[in-house]
């Protein structure tokens, strides 16, 4: 049965200890304008294109009671269930910046067989942010 909605991606929503901190954070560290930090720091936005990239803290009375609270990996060989990923022409550049700006190097980036550079660092929140080039297509070998 095909569905009448038609949902557009609107939010990503990161929770993390300090709003203001995490936003001035990934402005610098990923070249991210602010859209919005709200006066009482419990909400700010990048400006992401058409999907929203939001900062919330990690706890809330309104949504700890209602969907529980934010659980957070207990060690550096776990991480969150989401994984952030942007996408730039240079992977090798933005990831020298994010480190340069306060990122936890991860994995320095490297050509994957699939015809990305990729490479991971983490976010003042611990959060595992993915920086990629764009997805190239296969060259076909015929």
């Amino acid at each position: 049965m095909a569905s009448n909605l038609n949902p557009a991606y609107a939010y990503t929503v990161v929770y993390v200890k300090d709003v203001a901190k995490s936003v001035a954070f990934y402005a610098k560290a990923f070249g991210y304008n602010v859209r919005r930090l709200d006066q009482s720091h419990r909400w700010g936005e990048l400006e992401s294109g058409h999907t929203t990239i939001a900062f919330t803290p990690e706890h809330q009375r309104e949504t700890d009671e209602k969907s529980g609270s934010v659980q957070k990996p207990v060690g550096p060989k776990e991480r969150q269930q989401v994984e952030v990923c942007f996408a730039f022409a240079d992977v090798d550049a933005a990831y020298k910046t994010a480190v340069e700006s306060g990122a936890v190097p991860v994995s320095p980036p490297e050509d994957k067989e699939w015809g990305q550079r990729v490479g991971y660092v983490r976010d003042i929140d611990g959060i595992v942010v993915r920086l990629g080039s764009y997805v190239k297509e296969p060259s076909s070998s015929h």
